[in-house]
């Protein structure tokens, strides 16, 4: 359920030209972190600030949800601190930091439990001596949220140290995925291999290496991932992409071929039916359209951009969020790609999330 406005509303002014109706995106909520110290709670459907939640690390640069939708944890732009945010109560609840003294202790990823029991850090030290700073190992940290220390380090799969590294637990926090040049799956009683698929090997017959990256999406099912791939052709030796849509749990994927690579970027629309991109080049900015039912790119439509953009499709898939860099979002209709108006607020950003109505604290 959405709080009443607390704040004023004049702190996000719609530039909508004059007798435009400002049509809604639906009843879900949005957190954006500004450079403000804060995290400014959006109503989608009026895409006015409804509360602001200040953070106490310094200036959030990364937004984790819990799996319950119940609290966010956040990374500071320093990557030494990660904060929990409390969604129901719109507080922080507590912070830790590794660094001690005349070390620092980089956090350069991190995945928080489904149970929230602990969480895994990808870290790197870095001591300040008299003349030089001596730089350690990337170590992998598991890090007890309820007793508030290190328990333990996890060695690194195949003995391969990484500075970053993606990770991402089952739905249920049985297993973790380690997502090298094959995918590693490891229990996490002990964090041993349980399983691995080869990605490294071609799909099918005939392929080259497919190249994903596992999104994660509000939209998709648990478990399962949608988004581009891409592959070279070993026959005309041309970089291909599709779509595919990846049951990790069962190794499984449904995926098909659009056409010869392109630098697009994939937001899944609500319904799996659609979804959006942008295509961000310096005098050629292009909104794409996805037809997933009928495996195709529908639509592409060139648009005056930003330099730098991020893409979020409302939680009724009607319209297209467009933020970063700067402090305004810019709202199109996701059928026709007509600009709506422009939402300013008075901080920039540097996260969105977004959490569809249902399916946030409390199944508000």
């Amino acid at each position: 359920m959405i709080r009443r406005p607390v704040v004023a509303s004049a702190l996000a002014l719609a530039l909508a030209p004059a007798g435009l109706h400002a049509q809604s995106g639906g009843n879900g909520v949005i957190y954006w972190a500004g450079y403000d110290h804060a995290i400014h709670v959006i109503d989608e459907s009026t895409l006015e600030i409804v509360d602001k939640i200040p953070v106490t690390t310094g200036i959030p640069i990364t937004l984790a949800l819990s799996k319950n939708h119940e609290r966010v944890y956040v990374l500071d732009a320093e990557f030494e601190e990660i904060e929990t945010v409390d969604l129901g109560t719109r507080k922080s609840v507590g912070s830790f930091t590794l660094s001690r003294g005349r070390s620092q202790v980089r956090i350069w990823g991190f995945t928080v439990h489904p149970a929230e029991e602990y969480v895994i850090l990808n870290t790197m030290r870095y001591t300040k001596r008299i003349d030089r700073w001596e730089i350690d190992d990337p170590v992998l940290i598991r890090y007890d949220l309820q007793a508030g220390e290190v328990v333990d380090t996890i060695p690194w799969p195949d003995g391969e140290k990484r500075e970053r590294v993606r990770l991402m637990f089952s739905p249920e926090g049985d297993y973790l995925y380690f997502f090298g040049n094959d995918i590693l799956v490891l229990e996490t009683e002990n964090f041993t291999e349980a399983d691995r698929w080869e990605l490294s090997h071609p799909p099918e017959d005939g392929l080259g290496r497919f190249n994903f990256n596992f999104p994660v999406s509000p939209y998709d099912e648990p478990g399962f991932h949608t988004g581009l791939f891409s592959f070279t052709d070993p026959v005309q030796n041309r970089r291909m992409m599709g779509i595919a849509k990846v049951d990790l749990a069962s190794k499984e994927f449904d995926f098909y071929t659009l056409g010869p690579r392109e630098r697009v970027s994939f937001r899944l629309a609500p319904g799996g039916k659609k979804a959006y991109g942008l295509v961000q080049q310096i005098g050629n900015y292009e909104f794409w359209t996805f037809d997933l039912e009928g495996r195709r790119v529908e639509s592409r439509h060139r648009f005056p951009g930003r330099p730098r953009m991020g893409l979020a499709v409302s939680s009724n898939g009607e319209l297209l969020y467009v933020y970063n860099a700067g402090a305004t979002i810019d709202v199109y209709d996701a059928a026709t790609y007509e600009k709506l108006r422009t939402v300013a607020y008075h901080a920039d950003m540097t996260e969105f999330l977004m959490i569809p109505e249902g399916t946030g604290p409390g199944g508000s």
